[in-house]
């Protein structure tokens, strides 16, 4: 009998692995394929951002996996993001100099940005008819993932769904990001940069290096200003909303 139950045991244990191996793979030859992808055609809708997950939700759906099984699967790369935090300290270290400059204006431009981004994220929400943790997963859009899924967590929402607002948010703000330049007078290097820093966080920071790298310099620092803002100001958010 103990046998059949260590076998058993074995069996599951061997299951999980091999779900793990598999899934973490998929997931990482897809996202390397439409970064290859990207680079031949550099569009909105081709980014990693938009391919990977369309092509994982395809594919699991044909293959009949639940998303219990995919995320047990895959969990560790989600527990990647706490070092990719840490590395968030690199550009901070690397712009000093414009955050001794300009620091007023950044610090405003933070609290102002992430003030709207909430207040719109919530306004728009309520029109909807959205409400509880759908609502609150909803609050922390316009952050990084990392520092949202943070957040996220920190006021009552689903941190895994506040990581595909926070995809969209970049997507479609890097996509309508360039036209958005063209349209308003902004002609200084830290305002455009910070167009797309806040508006679209890393998918925002990787279009504002394409266009300029200075733009794009600045766009990192002011993505990683407002994550870390949010997550800072998360408690008082959270005991306001409760």
């Amino acid at each position: 009998m103990n046998f059949l139950v260590s076998l058993w045991s074995n069996r599951a244990a061997f299951a999980v692995m091999e779900s793990m191996i598999m899934w973490s793979a998929v997931t990482i030859a897809l996202y390397v394929a439409a970064k290859h992808f990207y680079r031949r055609v550099p569009r909105w809708w081709t980014a990693p951002l938009v391919i990977t997950p369309l092509v994982l939700i395809t594919v699991t759906i044909t293959s009949h996996t639940s998303y219990s099984v995919y995320i047990n699967g895959t969990h560790w790369l989600i527990a990647l993001l706490g070092p990719a935090t840490v590395a968030f300290a690199v550009p901070i270290y690397q712009q000093r100099r414009v955050i001794r400059r300009h620091w007023p204006i950044l610090a405003i431009g933070v609290i102002v940005g992430s003030g709207t981004a909430m207040v719109s994220a919530w306004g728009l929400a309520s029109m909807l008819g959205l409400e509880g943790t759908l609502r609150l997963s909803l609050l922390p859009r316009s952050i990084s993932t990392p520092f949202a899924m943070t957040v996220s967590g920190e006021i009552g929402g689903v941190p895994d769904l506040t990581a595909i607002f926070v995809i969209l948010t970049g997507v479609f703000g890097a996509a309508f990001g360039e036209t958005m330049l063209y349209l308003m007078p902004f002609h200084s290097v830290l305002a455009r940069g910070s167009l797309f820093g806040m508006g679209a966080h890393v998918a925002g920071s990787n279009k504002a290096h394409q266009i300029n790298r200075d733009e794009g310099a600045i766009a990192g620092l002011v993505m990683v200003l407002a994550g870390i803002f949010n997550v800072l100001v998360a408690p008082l958010l959270a005991h306001v909303l409760r």
